[in-house]
């Protein structure tokens, strides 16, 4: 059974900031627009939270130097605003303790999954807890500690570099970079320089990595080598289409999807024949008699279109004459001439 940490929690102690050690900035994403907000915001009403930092040495007496636990954009914000000084909570236990407190609670605000896996990195490679350990005193499965850890597998040191500079997402990194350097380490290096170069978005490499899981060699060759010009022909191609979509409407569109289906049904005619001496398996009776519900469907469908608009062609053409039936149609029995209602004759 693993012991509770336990913390001694000290007031609010206003410290240099040259006796901050940044020890584990390597563990943090930089995210630029955090940092302005927290610059705006210290500028305005001073500095609200407190960092959180342990003693460097032994004893907290000493006070020569503090470990910046929780805190690091909130003294980039600083920094740049050209303070001296900054608000700190210590805390008075081992640098592994904290860590796991911090990964645990986040301290105002919620660590990004590349983040909590380099801090369980830290735990168990810098200072030796098995991921079990680390998963009982964080509150969590293993599994959620193995599946954080998996991230950082395969992951190229250049790309995680990326992800802690905020030029690369952690879905990017994960998703498209990872398995892309697993199967091609050139075209991953290759593609990264491009991000760093243009700062594709994350939808950008969705759509990037999708065609080229689908091309070929020679395609991809190009892609890797123009990946931001490949991706602004398909926005290109993306912003035609609904260009034409608009163009057309709702029955350009269905004139469309009609020639399609007319298609697929006379090829469907052609080969039905070659299934007639054949005992059909159970997944194409299946289909058959799903596809056979649908045409029942559509074509109720389409009657009932095609007798709708047969209606208002009926009453169509002048609109005058159109206002005039309906205005019989919705007459008062009392309010007509008794000689019209007797019918057609007209009166001596």
């Amino acid at each position: 059974m693993v012991a509770p940490m336990v913390m001694a929690v000290e007031n609010v102690l206003d410290v240099e900031l040259r006796r901050l050690e940044l020890r584990f900035a390597e563990t943090r994403i930089s995210d630029r627009r955090a940092i302005d907000r927290l610059s705006q915001s210290i500028e305005r009403c001073g500095q609200l939270a407190a960092c959180i930092a342990v003693p460097a040495s032994a004893t907290l007496e000493s006070k020569e130097s503090w470990v910046l636990i929780e805190g690091y954009r909130r003294v980039a914000a600083l920094k740049r605003l050209g303070r001296d000084t900054v608000r700190i909570q210590p805390w008075t236990c081992d640098l592994s303790d904290a860590l796991l407190r911090t990964l645990t609670h986040g301290h105002g605000r919620s660590f990004d999954p590349i983040e909590e896996a380099l801090l369980l990195q830290e735990l168990v490679q810098g200072y030796g807890l098995t991921q079990h350990e680390v998963a009982n005193r964080c509150g969590r499965d293993v599994s959620w500690v193995s599946r954080r850890l998996a991230l950082l597998n395969g992951l190229p040191q250049e790309c995680l570099q990326a992800v802690r500079t905020g030029i690369l997402s952690c879905w990017s990194a994960t998703r498209v970079l990872a398995p892309l350097a697993r199967a091609n380490a050139a075209h991953a290096s290759a593609l990264l320089k491009a991000i760093n170069q243009d700062e594709l978005s994350t939808r950008d490499l969705a759509q990037w990595f999708a065609k080229y899981q689908e091309a070929a060699r020679t395609v991809r060759e190009r892609m890797v080598e123009q990946p931001t010009l490949f991706v602004k022909a398909l926005h290109a191609r993306e912003q035609e289409l609904q260009d034409k979509q608009l163009r057309c409407g709702p029955e350009g569109q269905c004139l469309k999807d009609i020639r399609v289906i007319t298609h697929i049904m006379d090829r469907l005619s052609e080969r039905l024949p070659a299934l007639a001496s054949q005992e059909l398996s159970p997944e194409v009776r299946k289909g058959v008699r799903r596809l056979r519900t649908r045409l029942i469907t559509c074509h109720e469908d389409l009657e009932r279109y095609e007798h709708d608009h047969t209606a208002d062609a009926r009453v169509g053409g002048d609109s005058s004459q159109t206002e005039q039936g309906v205005a019989r149609d919705l007459a008062i029995p009392e309010a007509v001439p008794q000689h019209c209602q007797a019918g057609s004759q007209k009166p001596e």
